[in-house]
């Protein structure tokens, strides 16, 4: 059983079945739509991202589902960001790459080279992971993969800050407070203070190529399930009860759905829903130790997606024919009410296609950690015809636990969302996603040779 089918669930059914073969039984429980938090809403007949809206282009996971199902990258339209910070524009992008470059030094002097540097170097020690997995490698705790990946210093590195990180290899406070404050606000709506490694997943997002899928995200969710040909309930999940059979643990999982409850025995159940108090009442019956609440909180974040006309003049631009940016990033200021807006494009991008015009109603999508009142929804645009409001608890609190989840959760019991608090993003869910069913299998069949295995990189060297 695979409890969600997000990103993590989708994922992890077709991994499932890549190690298992064919004859696998997937059940895949959902209790809403199929996608998770990677979503669209309709404007117009048009459909936008309201959800996960960019893959990087190092995802090699990702890049792999779309080819595999057949799915296209979504056309580029280019535009320009800046960097708002309640008063004026703190750092303005032009259309020459140079004169970009040159701001950046300007203004902060070698700090955007220092950057770059250090999100290099945890990149490059990241992407090893694929190495890995390529021969079957798996890893029992987030401690012991990122061990393996990037030693002690990838552990401490969801320990302390990523402020803290970057001023150690001499990126200026002022850099911080400008550039990397408002690329955290965008990613996670969060500060500085998030973890280091999370901050430099999210900082490589910010510096690298980025891609969508052409139709929407959510495309590769329900394709990988079709693949698989995964039978998917849709119910709510409400708990797991232990049981067992000649040696073997065996699962009972517990649901609700519209004609009342129910139960289905499983010998192996991957949970990738969060199960942080608050977010689920999920219960464990019969485990020994008993499996107790996991600390942390989620953060709510809130897409509003406006159909209407940009108020330029908030911006310091009167005329808004002259209004150059299609997204803005926010510093971190008590008073700013939202953490990014964009003007976005559709999922569907035709070849005559082109981004609306500053001074027309365009599509907007505005991030912000509360719901925008109509004074503040007002400040922002002159006027709309509409707004379209989700609300998620999209990803963890990272200041709210001191210590990673397990993965391991019983015998053949695994929790996926673990991940999230190494960082959160669609690639890192699918790593985790073949980890588990790496580590599932291994486990299975006893090959312990395969699980948490030190000097991997050695290892990988000489089976080359």
């Amino acid at each position: 059983a695979v409890v969600g089918a997000g990103i993590g669930g989708s994922a992890v059914a077709y991994f499932l079945q890549q190690h298992f073969g064919p004859q696998v039984q997937l059940d895949v429980y959902e209790k809403a739509s199929v996608g998770g938090r990677l979503a669209t809403v309709t404007v117009n007949k048009q459909q936008y991202e309201s959800g996960g809206a960019s893959i990087h282009s190092l995802n090699l996971h990702m890049q792999d589902f779309v080819k595999i199902l057949g799915l296209k990258h979504r056309r580029e339209v280019a535009g320009k960001s800046a960097i708002f910070s309640g008063e004026h524009f703190v750092l303005e992008e032009t259309d020459w790459y140079l004169l970009n470059l040159f701001r950046l030094w300007w203004h902060y002097g070698i700090s955007f080279l220092r950057l770059q540097m250090w999100v290099e170097e945890v990149m490059e020690k990241f992407m090893r992971i694929y190495k890995y997995q390529a021969y079957g490698y798996a890893f029992s705790s987030l401690e012991e993969l990122l061990r393996s990946l990037g030693g002690e210093a990838f552990v401490n590195m969801t320990q302390r800050s990523v402020a803290e990180s970057l001023l150690e290899v001499g990126v200026t406070q002022r850099f911080v407070d400008d550039v990397i404050a408002a690329v955290l606000r965008s990613s996670y709506g969060q500060s500085v203070l998030v973890p280091a490694f999370a901050g430099a997943m999210s900082l490589a997002g910010a510096q690298g190529s980025t891609w969508a899928v052409e139709g929407g995200n959510k495309l590769v969710c329900s394709g990988l399930l079709k693949l698989t040909k995964a039978n998917v309930i849709p119910a709510t999940v409400t708990g797991v009860s232990l049981h067992s059979s000649e040696g073997r643990a065996l699962y009972q999982v517990h649901y609700e759905d519209s004609e009342g409850q129910g139960s289905s025995f499983y010998d192996m159940v991957v949970l990738t829903a969060p199960l942080q108090p608050g977010r689920s009442n999920f219960t464990f019956q019969n485990f020994e130790p008993p499996i107790t609440d996991f600390p942390g909180a989620f953060q709510p974040s809130v897409t509003s997606v406006v159909h209407g006309y940009l108020n330029s003049s908030y911006f310091g631009f009167p005329d808004p024919k002259l209004f150059p940016f299609a997204s803005i990033l926010t510093t971190d200021t008590p008073d700013l009410f939202f953490n990014a807006m964009d003007n976005i494009c559709p999922v569907n991008i035709s070849s005559a296609f082109r981004r609306k015009q500053p001074q027309e109603a365009a599509v907007w999508r505005v991030l912000s950690q509360q719901p925008l009142d109509k004074q503040q929804l007002k400040t922002l645009f002159r006027s709309y015809y509409s707004v379209q409001v989700t609300e998620w608890q999209a990803y963890p609190h990272y200041d709210s636990a001191k210590s990673l989840p397990p993965i391991v959760l019983h015998d053949n019991l695994f929790y996926l969302s673990s991940v999230e608090w190494v960082a959160s993003s669609m690639e890192m869910v699918a790593v985790a996603a073949k980890n588990v069913a790496l580590l599932a299998y291994n486990r299975w069949y006893q090959d312990l040779e395969k699980i948490d295995q030190k000097d991997l990189m050695h290892k990988v060297k000489t089976e080359l």
